[in-house]
C-alpha cells in the first residue's frame, strides 16, 4: 500500500496537473475540436471550415489534504495526507488527444476524435485506517481507535481509449439568433482496471509500539482487477502501456447551443462566430464499458476479523506496507481466514463512465473582452464500485480574444480542492495553460494542472 501513496505524492510533486480539462480554452469563442468535446453542438460554431488536431494533453491532480507549500517546505507527505478526521480524497486524471479532424458545411458539422484516458483515485478513505495501513499508525497515539463508517471507501485505477464520431446541425440560424444541436457516439476500448472498495467499515485499530492491528471488524469488500493493473496499481508504466484494449463499450454525449449574434460587420468570414451571448448545455459520458481479460477478477466478500485464542490481537496491518497489487491483499486476507464470498467471482464486469451535465454561458462585455460561467455537475455516485469518478466544478473565466491571440484566467471551485485560479494562452493553433498556476504560486493550493496542444485550422 505504501508504494501507491508514494506514487501519488511523487506524481503530484513532479508534474503539474485541474479538475476541469482545458479550463478556459473549452469555452473560447475560437471554436474547434476542444469545444466540441465539451459540447458537440458547438461544432456548428467552428471558426473555420476545417480543423485538424495534432496533439492535445491535459493532466490533473487534486486533493483535500496536501498543499503546494507542503511540498516546497519538504513536509512528510505520507504523514500529512492522513492527518485530521476528514476522509482523504485524491484524484489524478490525464487525457491525451490523438489525431482528430473536424469539418463544417453550411448545414452540418462532423468530427472524428481519438483520446486516451487514465485515472487513479482515492475516494473517502478514513484517515485512521489509511494511516494504519500506510504508516503503521504513526499519526495515531498509542492505544485503540474505533472506526464506524456508513460509506464506501475506494482505491481505484482505470485506463481506456475512445474513438468519437460527432455530428451537429442548426435548428435555427437567422441574422440575430442561432440554435444548434449535436451528439457524439464514442467507441470505448477498456484497457486496465483496479478497484478496492471497503463499504460500511466498522472496526478497532490498536497501535502498540509501531505495530498496528485491526480487530472486531466487519465490512463489505470488493476486489476487482483487469489487465496490467492486476499486477500493480502503483507503477505508472502499468497505466500507460495498456490504455487501448479491445472494443468493448459505447457511450455518448448530447448537447444544445444558443447564440445571440453580434452586429454583423463588412467581412462575414472574420465575424462568422461573433456573438453577444453564447449558451450551451451538454450531457457527457452516457454509457459504460465491459472489461474482458484472462487476468480478470471481480469478487464481493464479507470481511470479518475477530480475535481468537490463537490470534488475540487480530490482523497485523504492518504486513500491507509494501503491497502494490490487489491479488496480494486478497491472498493475505483469505489465507488468514478473514474473507467470506458473498457471490462467485466474475470474469467479465461492467464499469460506468463519469456521466456529467455541463452548463455554460459566454458573454461579450466590450470588443474582444468576454466572461464565461461554467458549471459541471456529476450525475453518478463516486462511491459505487463500478463507477469512474467525476467532480462538481464551478468556473468563471474572463478572457481577451483578439482573434489570432487569446489570453484567459479561469477562477474555479471544485468539491475536493476548493478555490483555484490560473492562466492560459492561445496563439493561432497553439495553446498552453493551467487552471491553478496562480493559486499555486501565491497560495497553498491543493490542486495543480497543466494542458497544452496544437490544432491546425484552415479555410
Amino acid at each position: 500500500m505504501k508504494r501507491a501513496i508514494l506514487f501519488i505524492t511523487a506524481f503530484f510533486a513532479i508534474n503539474s496537473f485541474s479538475q476541469e480539462h482545458f479550463a478556459g480554452l473549452n469555452t473560447s469563442s475560437r471554436v474547434g475540436i476542444i469545444s466540441g468535446t465539451n459540447n458537440p453542438a458547438e461544432l456548428m460554431n467552428m471558426s473555420n471550415k476545417f480543423e485538424a488536431s495534432i496533439l492535445g494533453t491535459s493532466f490533473n491532480v487534486s486533493n483535500n489534504k496536501i498543499g503546494f507549500n507542503d511540498i516546497l517546505t519538504g513536509k512528510n507527505l505520507e504523514t500529512l495526507i492522513f492527518t485530521g478526521n476528514e476522509p482523504v480524497n485524491f484524484r489524478i486524471d490525464g487525457e491525451i488527444y490523438g489525431p482528430s479532424f473536424a469539418m463544417k458545411t453550411k448545414n452540418w458539422a462532423i468530427a472524428i476524435t481519438s483520446k486516451a484516458s487514465g485515472k487513479l483515485d482515492i475516494v473517502d478513505v478514513d484517515t485512521h485506517l489509511g494511516d494504519a495501513l500506510v504508516n503503521s499508525g504513526l499519526n495515531s497515539i498509542l492505544g485503540s481507535t474505533t472506526i464506524n463508517n456508513d460509506y464506501n471507501q475506494r482505491l481505484n485505477g482505470t485506463t481506456w481509449g475512445e474513438i468519437g464520431l460527432s455530428a451537429a446541425t442548426n435548428l435555427l440560424n437567422d441574422s440575430t439568433h442561432k440554435v444548434n444541436i449535436g451528439a457524439t457516439f464514442k467507441l470505448l476500448f477498456p484497457g486496465s482496471y483496479s478497484n478496492l472498495g471497503l463499504d460500511k467499515f466498522n472496526g478497532t485499530i490498536t497501535n502498540t509500539a509501531g505495530q498496528a492491528y485491526l480487530n472486531n471488524t466487519t465490512a463489505n469488500l470488493n476486489i476487482t482487477y483487469s489487465g496490467g493493473l492486476a499486477e500493480s496499481f502503483s507503477n505508472f508504466n502499468d497505466y500507460s502501456k495498456s490504455v487501448f484494449g479491445s472494443l468493448n463499450g459505447f457511450s455518448g454525449d448530447i448537447g444544445i447551443n444558443y447564440q445571440w449574434k453580434d452586429t454583423p460587420e463588412s467581412n462575414p468570414k472574420k465575424n462568422q462566430n461573433k456573438y453577444k451571448l453564447n449558451v450551451g448545455l451538454s450531457i457527457k459520458n452516457i454509457g459504460a464499458m465491459t472489461f474482458k481479460d484472462d487476468n480478470n477478477f471481480s469478487t464481493n466478500y464479507v470481511l470479518n476479523i475477530q480475535s481468537t485464542i490463537n490470534d488475540p490481537q487480530g490482523l497485523n496491518l504492518n504486513q500491507f506496507e509494501n503491497i502494490d497489487n490487489l491479488q496480494q491483499i486478497e491472498t493475505i486476507l483469505i489465507n488468514e481466514g478473514y474473507l467470506d464470498k458473498i457471490e462467485a467471482e466474475k470474469k467479465d464486469f461492467k464499469v460506468k463512465l463519469p456521466t456529467t451535465i455541463s452548463l455554460y454561458a459566454d458573454v461579450k462585455l466590450i470588443s474582444s473582452f468576454y466572461v464565461t460561467g461554467f458549471l459541471q455537475q456529476k450525475l453518478n455516485d463516486n462511491n459505487a464500485n463500478d463507477q469512474i469518478t467525476a467532480q462538481n466544478i464551478l468556473t468563471i473565466t474572463p478572457r481577451f480574444n483578439a482573434g489570432f491571440f487569446e489570453v484567459f484566467a479561469p477562477f474555479s471551485s471544485s468539491e475536493i480542492s476548493g478555490f483555484n485560479t490560473g492562466l492560459g494562452f492561445r496563439v493561432g493553433g497553439f495553446y498552453i495553460g493551467s487552471g491553478s498556476i496562480i493559486t499555486a504560486l501565491i497560495n497553498d493550493s491543493k490542486q495543480a494542472d497543466f494542458y497544452t496542444g496544437f490544432r491546425w485550422a484552415f479555410l
